[in-house]
């Protein structure tokens, strides 16, 4: 086996090794995660396993900052969230929304996760977060 080493490959199709499937390059760049993270919102707050964050705050009850390590180019960027709440007893919880204002920015995220029912903040056991842009 060969091994190839280069500062920079340009291309516009990316193919597997038989040429049995493929993607244009825009549809890897454009349409893969760009910060993701697993943490503990519970207690003190720790990061399980991320990519392009650099911390998370513990702002209040329920309410965190997702710092990336590389910004985002914009403001425009989509987000998912969950998470688990143990105490829950299979009742009515949320998780996760912006509920601050200027919450987006391109080097953070603000979210909380909170009650359903009552609108009450909680820190969950688990958050998970994916970006996308």
């Amino acid at each position: 086996m060969s091994t190839l080493k280069t500062g920079k490959v340009k291309t516009t199709i990316i193919a597997d090794e038989l040429d049995t499937e493929s993607t244009a390059v825009t549809n890897v760049i454009n349409g893969s995660a760009k910060a993701w993270v697993n943490f503990n919102g519970t207690g003190t707050v720790a990061i399980r396993e991320s990519f392009n964050v650099s911390s998370i705050t513990d702002n209040a009850t329920g309410m965190y900052s997702i710092n990336f390590t590389t910004s985002m180019t914009d403001t425009n960027y989509a987000y998912t969230a969950n998470g688990k709440y143990a105490s829950d007893g299979g009742g009515n919880m949320s998780c996760c929304e912006e509920r601050v204002a200027n919450s987006r920015t391109t080097s953070l995220l603000k979210i909380s996760s909170f009650a359903s029912s009552s609108g009450g903040s909680l820190d969950f056991d688990t958050v998970v977060v994916v970006v996308f842009r």
